[in-house]
């Protein structure tokens, strides 16, 4: 392979099958290992991940974006997709779509007694927005700046300032 064939492969090809993983717990509900795809590629607007849950486990806390839009490859197994407040069947071989906006809270869950292994994949929008319905929280993100807060703790427009 040529030097400029490798620098291609590098910047615009990964094996999710070869990535190293990093583990992930938060007990009792989190366990699974995972690995970002696209960094250190020339990807610009998406983001890439594999993820696998052991039985029993979430992937993410229950969540939607406000700006980013997500799919979902299941590889291996199967589980559920919580959307909108339902249980929806997933297997190897579905692809799921979530939209931006509240009508799509998710989260991946490993329902079964085997791994479940999925892609992960996203826009990249900035800035972000994104609430957490389970736990009242929102996050906001941009290029510079990154903050969660609970949903309750409202400031006046006002305060703090001269």
């Amino acid at each position: 392979m040529s030097a400029k064939a490798e620098e291609l492969r590098a910047k615009l090809i990964r094996n999710f099958d070869e990535v190293p993983l990093s583990r992930e717990t938060r007990e009792p509900l989190y366990d699974g290992a995972g690995a970002r795809l696209a960094r250190g590629t020339a990807a610009l607007k998406l983001g890439a991940s594999v993820d696998i849950l052991e039985p029993g486990k979430r992937g993410c806390p229950y969540h939607l974006h406000h700006a980013q839009e997500e799919m979902f490859i299941v590889i291996e197994g199967h589980g559920t997709m919580r959307v909108a407040g339902e249980m929806l069947a997933v297997k190897a071989g579905d692809v799921i779509f979530v939209p931006p906006g509240p009508e799509y809270p998710h989260q991946m869950i490993n329902t079964s007694d085997a791994p479940l292994k999925y892609l992960s994949i996203s826009t990249r929008e900035t800035p972000e927005v994104c609430e957490y319905p389970d736990s009242n929280k929102i996050l906001a993100s941009g290029p510079a700046i990154s903050r969660m807060n609970r949903l309750d703790t409202d400031l006046d427009y006002w305060d703090g300032e001269p």
